[in-house]
């Protein structure tokens, strides 16, 4: 394990980053965790009982298409979240996506190299691969990024492959579709979204014909290969590596999902819509790779862990919002809110005027 005295981990305060900075604390004690978030979803909290940002020692609120290199001092590793975080916000803000998760992104790997960071970890996406008839996509396989948010992230991994060298090392981690509890939760996820219909309204309704496949991790094996990609060496994978994380058995198809969610929640009805049109956003992953790679890290937590820890935490927060998809727990929807409130521009930028008015 490799001394880390400070780790910059961008995006901290959404679905993931609190799980992420506990996963660090816990494995470098003594190591100085900042976070740097613009803070759009700070106030979307869940089930926790205390500010998860307590967990860093220094806590930046600022935007990464501005932040200035004086964040990168005496930093060892930086894990770069921050992101316009899934398809509905990517198809929404178009412009926005490119300049955040490709442009921005692009900037701060550069600034990292300059200021001597040895460690870069990209949250980069298996939704690079679309749709994917056919066998598992490896690594090796032909991306075919449907939309906006996957094309920023292989655009991303193109752009700082060059940058990888002994001193600076890069690494992609293709993420499935996220799942699981956190202190920031999200419900525009499948299996989240499962959980939250079953135990508010009775009902699981799939919007598709159930069929197509989806690979899935729970946040807490996300922030297991950060953790790894943090320590990894250039010799284990190359100074520059892109590679899937999961488990091959971890592919789904969304009806065995929903069937998941029944058995752990029994009496909710299953409604599956036969005329569906194809869902272009189907394809199964092969994650050979990172098992061979991280054989320490690989994923624990099944998806009978994440129901039962969604169901638990949802069930304690009270949770009966049979409208949830209208609500605070969809991250779109957030960012319609603060711009009809006038707290976000058309770029998403603060209104720093508007920010605290009543």
């Amino acid at each position: 394990m490799r001394d880390v005295r400070k780790i910059l981990v961008t995006g901290n305060m959404g679905y993931i980053g609190p799980t992420v900075v506990r996963r660090l604390r816990d494995t470098w004690p003594a190591a100085t965790i900042m976070g740097l978030d613009n803070g759009y979803f700070a106030h979307c909290l869940t089930g926790g009982d205390f500010l998860p940002e307590t967990g860093c020692n220094m806590q930046y609120f600022a935007d990464v298409r501005h932040v200035g290199a004086e964040v990168m001092q005496g930093v060892d590793a930086v894990i770069h979240l921050a992101a316009i975080s899934n398809d509905p916000m990517g198809n929404a803000f178009e412009q926005v996506t490119r300049e955040v998760n490709y442009e921005a992104s692009a900037r701060l790997a550069n600034m990292a190299k300059a200021a001597g960071v040895r460690a870069f970890v990209f949250a980069s996406s298996c939704s690079v691969y679309g749709y994917a008839e056919g066998e598992a996509r490896s690594e090796q396989s032909e991306l075919n990024p449907l939309t906006a948010y996957a094309r920023s992230k292989i655009a991303t991994e193109q752009n700082i492959r060059e940058l990888a060298d002994e001193n600076f090392v890069i690494t992609s981690l293709r993420f499935p579709t996220a799942c699981g509890m956190s202190e920031r939760l999200r419900l525009d996820l499948v299996l989240n979204d499962f959980v939250a219909s079953a135990i508010a309204t009775g009902t699981i309704k799939i919007l598709s014909d159930g069929t197509p496949w989806r690979p899935l991790i729970d946040i807490k094996d996300m922030a297991r290969a950060m953790e790894w990609a943090v320590d990894r060496e250039p010799a284990n994978g190359g100074a520059f590596l892109a590679v899937n994380v999961g488990r091959n058995e971890w592919n789904f198809q969304i009806r065995d999902l929903a069937l998941a969610v029944q058995a752990q929640i029994p009496g909710v009805a299953i409604v599956i819509n036969p005329d569906a049109p194809p869902d272009k956003r189907s394809y199964r992953v092969d994650f050979s790779l990172y098992q061979r790679l991280a054989a320490d890290h690989l994923p624990q937590v099944p998806i009978e862990q994440s129901i039962g820890e969604l169901k638990a935490g949802l069930e304690q927060m009270g949770f009966n919002n049979g409208n949830f998809r209208n609500s605070q727990y969809m991250r779109l929807r957030v960012l319609a809110d603060l711009r009809a409130r006038g707290r976000l521009d058309e770029a998403l930028n603060w209104r720093l005027e508007n920010r605290l008015a009543v």
